[in-house]
């Protein structure tokens, strides 16, 4: 026991980060971090203290896919691969107010590739926060910024198996540093949430590459119909059949400055910094088995997002600028199949048109839930066309079969 007691405390000093409404279950004593970057279904494994000091809760997920791709102008292919393997704890030390969340991740599509010099990958959340209330959260450590709406979401409560072009591009990511939630939202009136966020701007796991260009980042959430039930903001679907329509509309900023990678704090490394500027705005509705979302992203730069390697001009690297949109619709039938549509749109900015090409995505899929989001199984038919600056077209597709389950 003892053992035990010195591991939470490891684990919390490790960090601290928040998001957004904690609830804890006075029946089960299962604590819901609804707003970190986790969907939960089931409770996990579960040990609380006798004295109710401590609690820490045990959570697994993986996503096993296999793909079959055409690609214009390659050969076809076939990709069997374990794209996400998450371990998960959660919990409190001395009491609710005080909880932390660790996540590791060790599939390979999660770890990257490793490389001379570089940290490996696998703290993905690393946060320890403050509740003083069920309105505030306050935190410090590595975890997802209150970004676009797909990005907040865990990769585990998306309808398809993969995230927008759009949310590949130009999302924000996680970052280490400090963050405060201010949460109002009732179930049948209008709710409202701010979020702000002050971080390095460098990413995840980044060490040595210490600057005085911070990241700061703001968003704030309308509800204008009340909360989604069971926290339905943070998985894609109406699984719950929402009984009234529930409206989300949000719109988040950030500024990073002096940012050293190609998408802030994603991306290969910038030759030069460059500071940039991100605008996020989501739409969501569900209803009755529908659900509709709709998104806008764009990043700018403060100068040409185009970098030089100033030994050698002939090397060159940029900053991912322009803007997206998507576009998704569901349905969910009452024997929990559910039919997804999704239509996206992508314009790079003038500085790099002639390096990197527009494009259009349209996406079809069909997902069975068994147990939620929690055990499914997806398939989904990708169409990419992509317009380069010479006026050439290419045209890919993907064909994607996957099983996620997890506790």
């Amino acid at each position: 026991m003892k053992g035990l007691v010195l591991f939470l405390i490891f684990v919390c000093s490790m960090s601290i980060s928040a998001q957004v409404n904690i609830k804890q279950s006075k029946q089960d004593n299962d604590l819901m971090l609804s707003a970190l970057p986790y969907y939960s279904f089931g409770k996990g494994i579960g040990i609380t203290s006798p004295d109710s000091l401590y609690q820490l809760n045990i959570r697994f997920r993986m996503q096993n896919r296999l793909t079959y791709a055409e690609n214009e102008d390659e050969k076809r292919s076939y990709d069997g691969q374990i794209r996400r393997l998450r371990l998960r704890f959660d919990g409190y030390v001395g009491s609710p107010k005080f909880l932390y969340a660790l996540q590791l991740s060790f599939a390979p599509g999660d770890v990257g590739e490793i490389r001379e010099g570089e940290n490996i990958n696998i703290i993905r959340d690393a946060v320890v926060f403050y509740r003083p209330n069920k309105n505030w959260n306050i935190s410090f450590g590595q975890t997802k910024l209150p970004g676009n709406r797909q990005r907040v979401n865990s990769s585990g409560g998306l309808q398809l198996t993969d995230r927008s072009i759009n949310n590949a591009r130009f999302t924000i990511d996680r970052d280490f540093g400090f963050q405060i939630h201010n949460i109002n939202e009732f179930r049948d009136k209008f709710s409202y949430n701010f979020k702000t966020a002050i971080t390095s701007g460098e990413g995840r796991n980044i060490t040595g590459n210490a600057d005085v260009g911070v990241a700061v980042t703001g968003k704030v959430e309308l509800l204008p119909f009340g909360a989604f039930a069971r926290d339905g903001t943070y998985f894609e679907g109406d699984l719950v059949r929402e009984k009234k329509p529930k409206l989300l509309l949000s719109g988040a900023f950030q500024q990073n400055n002096d940012a050293k990678r190609t998408q802030g704090q994603l991306g290969n490394d910038l030759f030069e910094a460059r500071t940039m500027k991100s605008v996020m705005l989501d739409a969501m509705l569900k209803y009755n088995g529908w659900s509709v979302m709709s998104s806008y992203m764009s990043r700018t730069t403060s100068r040409n997002a185009v970098t030089f390697n100033p030994e050698d001009v002939t090397q060159s690297n940029f900053a991912y600028v322009g803007n997206g949109f998507d576009h998704q619709l569901s349905y969910n039938f009452l024997t929990n199949y559910e039919i997804i549509g999704r239509y996206s749109t992508q314009k790079v900015g003038e500085d790099i048109r002639a390096l990197a090409p527009n494009t259009k995505q349209y996406t079809i899929g069909l997902t069975k839930y068994i147990w939620e989001h929690t055990f499914k199984v997806q398939t989904e038919l990708t169409f990419d066309a992509l317009n380069y600056y010479d006026g050439t077209i290419k045209n890919n597709w993907y064909l994607r079969f996957q099983v996620e389950i997890g506790i």
